[in-house]
């Protein structure tokens, strides 16, 4: 069926207040759901759907990627996009109107382009470079397994609701791990949440107001861009440049007054950083001068390779104005859905406040068990071996990189974490190189994600976690020929990344 006579007489009108991807979207929905475009039609590339309505080929990918999440499109792989079956209707009615229904909802480009390539199996055909997960290779079953044979007395009494706040044994046990890294605890200023997203969601609603200012760092974790853009916070950007430009970030602080600065100073997301222990430092005093809250996320920090990292910024929080996200996730496995809190006992108070209103209270199980491992102290012996694997992993990568990205690709060595953080020299943007990717059958997630202006970047986030050795060699090999089939030119420099994003 040739689609672009279908397409011949839909307009898009430049001047509407409705993006152009939307439109596109919407055109092809009503075509979809009337039958005039049939289940099992094959739509047009991208590049030609972009052609066709005079837009950018991002604006064409942005307009399937929500029709797959209305689900009348799907794309196979090789093959190209399709329309889906059509579902039989229940009632001789009218369905209902549930896009009419929703609530406006703030929409980036690339979220479910990234929400697919999570979702996608790392074992498989796929070599996926893109989630920053646990190899389930390393999941530590056999520990688990011995701590529910420790816990084999249950009360049943715990297997009812608890309180919001967490279940106060494993809260105890918790407070004394974070009092080995400095951290002054107590039980009373932990909250238990279902993985530190869950807690950065709470602090931001908590705490943000449709137009109040909020300064992260720039690159940032894509996660926290989305959740302040969805609060509606104006973003200020701190850029990278190897240490935190303090004197930009008191400018900040004295013209717009933000609620908040979001920072990861730990094996940062995307690019790997460390804040040195002066970096945190001068932070701290700066912050406390100015009354500065400050939300640490701090996942990675027990991943390290070479050295142990400098104390958490919460360690160090002299003025307490630090909420401090961690999570186990990372080091132990994604499933748990546990994480916590630490902050100032009325902050807990009142994001517990918030937090019952979603789902009264995190996993029973989970604290049950993980209070088990943490009272017989089996986390550091499980470390000390995903430290040593994740190592190998690293150093395989970049071993890759260095032989078959020479010159098409820079990058820093991580010290830790899951990432390394590439800068690609060749004339390809990283979207356009991940659609060669993604054909290739290896996945990447494109630096433009973590830019809060939605900006061009050269730059590109590759995990090395979730694959051993050999298959990220492949990988890597896969990503160097597409790289070589690239004209090479002088990285583009990034846009100004010090102005505030309003």
């Amino acid at each position: 069926m040739d689609t672009s006579k279908l397409f011949s007489n839909l307009k898009l009108d430049s001047m509407a207040n409705i993006p152009m991807y939307l439109q596109i979207a919407n055109c092809l929905t009503a075509k979809i759901t009337d039958g005039q475009i049939p289940s099992n039609t094959k739509l047009p590339p991208e590049r030609q759907l972009a052609e066709h309505f005079g837009v950018s080929r991002t604006t064409a990918i942005s307009a399937y990627r929500l029709l797959e999440e209305r689900g009348l499109i799907s794309t196979r792989m090789g093959s190209g996009t399709y329309v889906n079956q059509a579902e039989p209707s229940h009632s001789a009615g009218l369905s209902v109107p549930w896009e009419q229904l929703f609530i406006p909802q703030h929409y980036s480009p690339l979220a479910s382009l990234l929400r697919s390539l999570i979702a996608a199996p790392a074992a498989g055909e796929v070599i996926s470079m893109a989630a920053g997960l646990p190899d389930p290779a390393l999941y530590p079953v056999e520990l688990f397994e011995r701590a529910l044979h420790k816990n084999n007395r249950l009360d049943p009494a715990d297997l009812g609701h608890i309180p919001t706040e967490g279940y106060l044994p494993f809260k105890q046990a918790l407070s004394h791990w974070l009092q080995q890294g400095g951290i002054d605890a107590t039980p009373e200023t932990l909250l238990t949440v279902s993985g530190s997203q869950q807690g950065l969601y709470l602090a931001v609603k908590t705490l943000i107001e449709p137009r109040d200012y909020v300064i992260v760092e720039s690159p940032t974790y894509l996660g926290a861009i989305q959740i302040l853009e969805s609060a509606g916070a104006r973003i200020l950007c701190l850029p990278q440049s190897g240490s935190y430009d303090l004197g930009l970030l008191e400018d900040y602080l004295i013209r717009y007054r933000p609620k908040l600065f979001y920072t990861i100073p730990t094996f940062q997301n995307p690019s790997g950083r460390v804040a040195s222990l002066r970096e945190r430092q001068e932070l701290i005093a700066l912050a406390g001068r100015h009354r500065l809250p400050i939300i640490e996320d701090d996942p990675y920090s027990p991943i390290y390779f070479e050295q142990q990292p400098p104390p958490s910024l919460k360690a160090l929080d002299n003025y307490g104005g630090v909420i401090y996200l961690g999570t186990f996730s990372k080091i132990l496995f994604p499933g748990l859905r546990l994480g916590w809190i630490a902050a100032p006992q009325a902050v807990i108070h009142r994001l517990a406040l918030e937090k019952q209103y979603i789902d009264l209270h995190s996993n029973n199980m989970s604290q049950l068990i993980l209070q088990k491992c943490l009272e017989e102290d089996y986390l550091p012996q499980h470390l000390k071996r995903i430290r040593a694997e994740y190592k190998k992993r690293r150093d395989a990568m970049a071993r890759a990189l260095n032989q078959y990205c020479r010159g098409q690709l820079t990058f820093e060595p991580a010290s830790g974490g899951f990432y390394l953080w590439c800068k690609i020299q060749a004339a390809l943007s990283p979207s356009e190189l991940l659609h060669q990717a993604t054909a290739a059958g290896i996945s990447f997630v494109p630096g433009e994600a973590f830019y809060t202006n939605g900006s061009a970047s050269q730059e590109i986030r590759l995990s090395f976690s979730a694959h051993d050795p050999r298959r990220l060699q492949q990988g890597i090999a896969i990503l160097g020929k597409l790289l070589t089939a690239a004209p090479v030119h002088p990285a583009r420099p990034l846009p100004a990344a010090g102005r505030p994003i309003i």
